[in-house]
C-alpha cells in the first residue's frame, strides 16, 4: 500500500505555475546531471527535491540552496557520482548527507532515514527507502515536500496547502518534534515570522514554554547559527513585533540586553536593517557600558576579527567618556586609523541607536564609500635618501612625528613643518 501512495503526487491548485519554476531552476542550474546520476545508478534508484527549495518555489521565492532527498544509501550515492565523474564532499555523512559540487552548483543529497532515538540534540538514525517514513522524522509540515525533477509534488502532509494558508504545522505531535530536537523551537520561530498569517495557538505557546528549557541542551554554535539563520531570512523585525515571538527570543538569548531597539525602529532603519551584515547586527543587541559583550564573545566563541570589530564600537560609544564628535575631520582619522568597514560601523550604529533618521550620517558612508586611505607623503627612506636622517630608531621617531602632524593637518603637511621637524 505505501508503495503505491509514495507514487501518488499532489494534484492542488497552481502546479502548472510550480512546474515552470522548476523547469527554470533545471535550466538555471546543473541538477539535472545530479538525478541523471542517481537515477541511472539502478532502477530502484530515486531523486527528488525536497525541504527549502521547494518550499521557496511553492512560495515563489529566490532559490539559494538546494537540497535533494535519495533512496539509496551514501556509499551508493558516492558511487553514482564517481561514475559521472562528479565532484563531491562528505559533509554530514553521519546522518546520510553528501554535497555534489558542479562548476558554482553545491547540491546537498541526503539519504531517505528515520530517526530511532533522539536526545533532544542529536538522533540515531537508520537509512530507509520508504518516503513516508523520511516524512515523518521532518519538523513541519511545509518541510515535508518532495518533488520529482519536473515539479511533481509528493505532499503526504498537505505542506503546500499548509503553506498557502499560513499554517506552521509540527508534523504529528508537537511535543514529540522539539523533544526530539530542541532547536526546533528557534526554527518555529523562523518559520512563523516568514510565513504565518495567524497567531501563536494557545497549544503550540503552551508547549513551547514548557519545553523551553531544554534549549540549554543545545550548543551555542547551533543556537547561533540558527538566529543567523532567521536574521538573514529578513524576517527579524517581524518576529520582534509579535510579543510571544519576542518573549520566546529574549529568554534564549539574554544577551540581546538591546533588543527593544529592534521595536523602536524609524521607517529608515526598518527599511534597510537586513542589509546590515551579521557581525554589525549582533553589535546593536548586545552592546551597552557592562561587560555583557564580553560574556557573549565567550558563550558563542565569536572569532577574533568579529570580536575586535564590535570592540571598537563599544569603545567609541560607551568606553569614551567624551565620545569623539563625528565631525569630517575626525571621520578622516578614523578612516584613517580603522578603515572603510571601521568607520561605517561607527556611522551605522549611531543611524540604528538613534529614534531620530539622520540622513547626514548615511551621506557620509556614501561619501566615503569611493574614498582611497591617506597615504603619507614621506616614508622612512626618503627621510634617510633625501634628508640625511641616519638609520635606526631615529627614523622611525621622525616619521611618527611627521605623520601626527600630517594627520592634524587635515593629511596635508607643508615643507616648512616638515623642514622644522628634521632640524629638531
Amino acid at each position: 500500500m505505501l508503495s503505491i501512495i509514495n507514487k501518488i503526487f499532489s494534484s492542488s491548485k497552481n502546479l502548472n505555475t510550480i512546474h515552470q519554476r522548476f523547469t527554470r531552476l533545471r535550466k538555471d542550474t546543473n541538477v539535472e546531471k545530479i538525478f541523471h546520476a542517481i537515477e541511472s545508478y539502478s532502477n530502484e534508484a530515486e531523486v527528488r527535491y525536497v525541504g527549502g527549495c521547494v518550499r521557496k518555489i511553492i512560495n515563489n521565492e529566490k532559490v539559494d540552496d538546494i537540497d535533494l532527498a535519495t533512496n539509496i544509501e551514501p556509499t551508493k550515492v558516492k558511487e553514482a557520482l564517481v561514475n559521472k565523474n562528479l565532484k563531491f564532499f562528505e559533509t554530514g555523512i553521519e546522518h546520510g548527507t553528501i554535497t555534489a559540487l558542479i562548476e558554482n552548483d553545491k547540491f546537498e543529497i541526503t539519504s531517505l532515514r528515520s530517526d530511532i532515538k533522539t536526545d533532544g540534540r542529536h538522533a540515531v538514525i537508520e537509512f530507509t527507502t520508504d518516503w513516508i517514513k523520511d516524512a515523518e522524522r521532518r519538523d513541519f509540515t511545509i518541510n515535508s515536500i518532495y518533488a520529482d525533477i519536473n515539479g511533481n509534488l509528493f505532499d503526504p502532509f498537505d505542506g503546500k496547502k499548509d503553506l498557502e494558508n499560513g499554517l506552521i504545522k509540527f508534523i504529528g505531535e508537537p511535543e514529540e518534534r522539539i523533544k526530539e530536537d530542541y532547536l526546533r523551537i528557534l526554527r518555529y520561530f523562523r518559520f512563523f515570522a516568514l510565513y504565518s498569517k495567524n497567531d501563536h495557538s494557545l497549544a503550540v505557546k503552551k508547549i513551547i514554554k514548557k519545553n523551553i528549557v531544554g534549549i540549554k541542551k543545545l550548543s551555542s554554535e547551533r543556537l547561533l547559527d540558527e538566529f543567523k539563520k532567521t536574521y538573514k531570512s529578513k524576517c527579524f523585525i517581524k518576529l520582534c513585533e509579535n510579543d510571544f515571538s519576542y518573549e520566546i527570543i529574549s529568554t534564549v538569548f539574554p544577551e540581546f540586553k538591546q533588543i527593544e531597539l529592534i521595536k523602536n525602529l524609524n521607517d529608515y532603519t526598518k527599511l534597510n536593517l537586513h542589509s546590515l551584515d551579521f557581525a554589525f547586527f549582533l553589535s546593536l543587541l548586545i552592546l551597552d557600558d557592562t561587560d555583557n559583550s564580553d560574556y557573549f564573545f565567550y558563550k558563542f566563541n565569536i572569532s577574533k576579527k568579529n570580536q575586535k570589530r564590535i570592540k571598537f564600537i563599544k569603545e567609541f560609544y560607551f568606553n569614551n567618556k567624551l565620545p569623539l564628535k563625528l565631525s569630517s575631520r575626525n571621520l578622516w582619522k578614523i578612516f584613517y586609523f580603522h578603515g572603510k568597514e571601521g568607520l561605517t560601523d561607527i556611522l551605522n550604529y549611531k543611524i540604528f541607536t538613534t529614534k531620530k533618521f539622520d540622513n547626514s550620517l548615511v551621506n557620509q558612508i556614501n561619501y566615503f564609500r569611493n574614498k582611497e586611505l591617506p597615504k603619507l607623503p614621506i616614508t622612512g627612506s626618503d627621510l634617510i635618501k633625501d634628508f640625511g636622517i641616519p638609520e635606526g630608531e631615529t627614523v622611525g621617531e621622525k616619521l611618527k612625528e611627521i605623520e601626527d602632524i600630517w594627520i592634524n593637518n587635515n593629511f596635508k603637511i607643508s615643507d616648512k613643518n616638515l623642514k622644522k621637524i628634521l632640524k629638531n
